[in-house]
């Protein structure tokens, strides 16, 4: 029996972390209205001119430095010409002949041992606009708001033999490009899209087999699911007589099928000349070495550190450093006071709750990691109990109220005044002879009856380790 072996390389298109386009000031925020953030540039109407956003650039050099990958001293733009509905000018600014970085590669690790895969190149690219097709309606809506965002373009050798290297690969890539702050990697906005060309071939054959191109997938779980179907697709194919014909797919997530989109295109379909509006890219090794003095802390180095400096466990600090944006919020929650077990939990239990009950981003979250460290400072002090603060942290998350505003508006104050909770005891205690009578003969566990019962009478207030302590005392 014939054993075939896959050849799979990857396209990933991510989008860059700019506040504008990369070749005019629009804007890049995700969720606006359709057809609102455009210009003449990115329509590519008569007369206009193209302008690089310098920023682009490093964002891009960040992900060489990463992957080892040679920044060309000189680089250029080529128009890639073909024609789409939601390509407004008929063509899209992309390099080709001349990518901004070649070579390159990222280890991965699975259950056969460690492998490089090569990076072919790295180069920039415009986005073009989005087709929505909308349900009941005979036509399709173009929206140009994407026409023109940044794009890094990550195409690497067909080094792939498994998806189990794919999905570890594209896991290590995606921390990469958040850590770097390269991109956002939010792939429910197609910051990161991908592509996957797969062939197969008899084992011990050098030759690659001829591909397909699956297209546009925006979650790793469809890749690997795209990948094994055309896998097997492609297998039984061959085993049946037939031959794979070299084309371009769709994946359909939904009945776990591809669909042919088009005959696969080779460079020269694309008929690609160099961009007339834009000058070469030109690199010094002052620029780079600038570039790298600035690369923000990657996340093993911060994993590393914020075990060593705050001493919490290797769950916590797994958890608190998958997303830079949290790990930053937790450490000014520590700055701002708090002790850095506490605050972990908090940020942990309550904070991540809230950001995904909600899909709120940790920049847009009302509840300050000042007020998160006044919060527990409460907790320390007495005033709240952890069930009152949670309460306090609510509304704090839905008003952006500081915790004392909170705590005096709904009366949630905690009673720690010890010869007031001895009232408090003592009424429970004489409205209830028989259980204290069991309590002192022995029936001890009855002390949670008790605390309870206290707890009841003062609405919640009491602090129940102080209420615990007097009654322990006035039964024994």
């Amino acid at each position: 029996m014939i054993r075939y072996v896959p050849a799979i390389g990857l396209e990933i298109h991510s989008q860059l972390a700019t506040n504008s386009k990369i070749f005019c000031g629009c804007s890049t925020v995700f969720g606006s209205d359709p057809n609102t953030h455009a210009c003449a540039v990115c329509l590519g109407m008569p007369g206009v001119l193209p302008v690089l956003n310098r920023q682009v650039i490093e964002l891009a050099i960040r992900m060489a430095l990463l992957t080892g990958g040679e920044v060309q001293r000189k680089s250029s733009f080529a128009r890639k010409n073909y024609f789409y509905p939601d390509l407004p000018k008929g063509y899209q600014i992309s390099m080709f002949e001349l990518p901004l970085i070649r070579g390159g590669h990222i280890d991965v690790v699975t259950g056969k041992g460690k492998k490089s895969i090569r990076l072919n190149r790295i180069h920039l690219e415009e986005d073009a606009g989005k087709l929505v097709h909308a349900e009941g309606y005979p036509d399709s809506f173009f929206d140009v708001n994407r026409c023109g965002i940044p794009l890094i373009e990550i195409v690497t050798e067909p080094d792939f033999e498994s998806v189990e290297e794919v999905t570890r690969f594209l896991a290590i890539l995606k921390e990469m490009l958040v850590f770097s702050r390269a991109s956002r990697g939010n792939m429910e906005q197609g910051n990161i899209r991908v592509d996957a060309n797969i062939s197969i071939r008899p084992e011990g054959q050098k030759e690659l087999g001829t591909r397909t191109e699956i297209k546009n997938m925006n979650s790793f779980v469809n890749v690997a699911a795209a990948i094994e179907h055309e896998i097997e697709r492609q297998i039984s194919m061959v085993e049946h007589g037939g031959r794979v014909v070299q084309e371009t797919l769709l994946y359909d997530p939904l009945r776990g099928t591809v669909s042919s989109m088009r005959s696969k295109e080779d460079a020269h379909d694309y008929r690609y000349f160099p961009e007339p509006d834009l000058v070469p890219v030109v690199v010094d090794d002052g620029w780079i070495a600038r570039i790298r003095a600035e690369l923000p802390e990657q996340r093993d180095e911060m994993r590393a550190r914020v075990q060593r400096e705050y001493g919490i466990p290797a769950y916590d600090t797994d958890i608190l450093t998958a997303v830079p944006e949290i790990a930053a919020y937790y450490e000014e929650v520590i700055h701002a006071g708090a002790d850095p077990k506490k605050a972990s939990n908090w940020v942990m239990g309550e904070v991540l709750r809230v950001l995904n009950e909600t899909q709120t981003d940790i920049a847009e979250f009302k509840v300050k990691p000042q007020m998160l460290a006044a919060l527990i400072s409460l907790i320390g002090e007495g005033a709240v109990s952890g069930l009152m603060a949670k309460t306090i942290f609510d509304e704090m998350a839905a008003t952006g109220k500081n915790p004392d505003d909170v705590m005096e508006e709904k009366g949630l104050r905690q009673i720690s005044d010890k010869d007031e909770l001895r009232q408090a005891a003592r009424k429970v205690i004489d409205t209830h002879p028989g259980e204290a009578a069991r309590y002192r003969a022995g029936k001890t566990q009855l002390i949670g009856f008790f605390v309870g019962e206290v707890m009841k009478a003062t609405r919640g207030k009491a602090n129940p380790k102080e209420v615990n302590s007097i009654i322990t005392e006035m039964l024994s």
